[in-house]
């Protein structure tokens, strides 16, 4: 079984679904393919504070500001100027007047803007703290009404197709190599088949699951880093992981993000003792919860250490309880469950994996470095983040180069539409079963070493005990991944501890701290 069509897109988040329907829209075949059960279970759809839109003075230069002195001013200034003056146009063109994201709005009809940290300005749309699903519910209504786009949920990539590797005519690898579009594994029926593309995008999100405490969806473990990579693809900027301040911490819940937004409608962090904390820690700033992630992810760090706390607490209980649930009503509902009622006590919280601001290294156009293939949101290195994300950056990266690849993306199908697919080597398909113990033990491994070595705080030694471990892991998984019948846990797990180990080589190659990454001497 095999299928073809004019782009596939690996991933359905704010990026991916933005590329499908500006392709759809010019006439072109789409299919957007996920390993979740339903399409819309992105990291997009878990996007809580919202979307830069921008401030009542519409000066975008406040804003590049913003975003270079959060990325530490090593941002690819391009990126960010395309970013800042593209982006209120493609918000209001796709989300506001195509789409209709209800984004909240005053008595007077009004949107109502809102800041986050290191923002000089009220900026941000939101739709309570539910601004993420609210997007892309919308995005994806809209999409489905468009019938050149046809979802596979429930089908994982296994390795991207390349005229260099699986192409059956052995003169093709003399060529310059090209991404073909990817073999998939169908998780309801167990067959591994090509479906063959002209273009080819990542869209397939972050590495959040690489990491024991992260806010990330289930299949945020690096894919596409590891899928790119196996193609050559130029990667870049790996080892800036931006860890969020404020992640729900309680003995029986998975970790979940307490949006930032909270601490831009005024919560407060604390220790046990009711402290604010971040006044002695962070006294360079005027609001020091308005501080950039990476300064009060550390500064919640050392307390914890330092104090020998197992969180902290954020405390917005000094609000009317109504507003609260009105405005926070995700956050209300999901701490609830757990016993935690923020109009009247704190939320206890840790730091947690949050972004990778590294990636897949593109052009302005979502281009990589490999032919026919492209990469958009999160997997993507556009050079916008620099060296730190600034909040509110990332739907907004994902809509205005989504936009973008489905434009550029046309136009490469103008020329490439007569040609030809070569015929591909067809999929080998192994039946040795794997002992399910095995992949959980190996899964725990990698995420309490990448949060153990590799997280908050970097040592050489840290970073060494890293690779070493990750390299026994990889060896392990490979001599029984070629044997064993594939799995959706096994093909992201191998996914996984590639990724992670490209991570430690980025990170022991770069020696100096910077933005969200964070080096220091070894202590004996």
């Amino acid at each position: 079984m095999n299928r073809t069509t004019d782009c596939l897109v690996l991933g359905s988040g704010i990026a991916g679904l933005t590329a499908a329907i500006r392709l759809a829209e010019q006439g072109r075949d789409v299919i957007v393919i996920t390993a979740a059960r339903e399409i819309s279970d992105t990291n997009s759809f878990r996007a809580q504070g919202g979307i830069i839109y921008q401030s009542l003075n519409g000066n975008p230069e406040a804003l590049i500001e913003d975003v270079l002195e959060a990325g530490a001013h090593v941002n690819y200034l391009p990126a960010v100027k395309l970013v800042a003056t593209e982006g209120p146009r493609l918000v209001k063109e796709l989300l506001i007047d195509t789409v209709e994201v209800p984004f909240d709005k005053g008595n007077e009809g009004d949107f109502k803007l809102t800041r986050e940290g290191a923002h000089s300005e009220n900026r941000i749309l939101h739709k309570g703290d539910e601004s993420g699903l609210a997007i892309e519910e919308r995005l994806l209504s809209y999409a489905k009404t468009l019938n050149k786009i046809k979802f596979l949920p429930r089908t994982t990539a296994v390795n991207l197709l390349m005229t260099s590797y699986h192409a059956v005519n052995p003169a093709t690898r003399y060529d310059e190599a090209r991404c073909l579009g990817s073999f998939v594994f169908d998780q309801q029926t167990g067959i591994t088949y090509p479906i063959l593309a002209r273009q080819t995008v990542l869209a397939t999100g972050g590495i959040g699951q690489l990491y024991l405490h992260n806010t990330n969806s289930k299949y945020s473990r690096g894919d596409g880093i590891a899928l790119a990579h196996r193609a050559g693809a130029r990667l870049a900027n790996l080892e800036y992981v931006q860890f969020h301040p404020t992640t729900f911490f309680h003995p029986d819940s998975p970790r979940f993000l307490v949006t930032e937004a909270l601490r831009g409608e005024g919560a407060v962090l604390e220790n046990s003792e009711g402290q604010r904390f971040l006044k002695t820690r962070l006294p360079q700033f005027e609001t020091p919860e308005l501080g950039p992630r990476d300064k009060v992810a550390r500064a919640i760090h050392e307390e914890m250490l330092e104090s020998g706390m197992a969180c902290v607490y954020l405390d917005i209980s000094h609000k009317e309880p109504e507003w609260i649930k009105e405005r926070f009503p995700w956050v209300y509902r999901n701490c609830l469950q757990f016993g935690v009622d923020i109009t009247k006590q704190p939320i206890p919280v840790v730091p947690g994996a949050h972004y990778h601001c590294g990636g897949v290294w593109t052009d302005l156009d979502a281009r990589t470095s490999v032919n026919g293939l492209w990469a958009v949101g999160e997997v993507a290195c556009t050079g916008l983040h620099g060296a730190n994300r600034l909040a509110s950056t990332s739907l907004l990266e994902g809509l205005v180069f989504g936009h973008r690849a489905g434009v550029a993306i046309n136009d490469a199908l103008k020329i490439s539409y007569g040609e030809e697919f070569p015929e591909i080597t067809p999929w080998k398909s192994e039946t040795q079963k794997v002992d399910a113990s095995f992949l959980r033990q190996d899964w725990a491994t990698l995420k309490q070493t990448m949060w153990n070595y590799v997280g908050l705080i970097k040592t050489e030694d840290r970073l060494a005990r890293a690779g070493g471990i990750l390299n026994e892991l990889q060896r392990g998984i490979e001599f029984f991944y070629r044997k064993a019948a594939l799995s959706d846990e096994l093909i992201g797990l191998r996914h996984a501890t590639l990724a992670s180990r490209l991570v430690v080589e980025a990170c022991q190659r770069n020696r100096v701290s910077l933005g969200c990454y964070q080096r220091e001497e070894n202590q004996l």
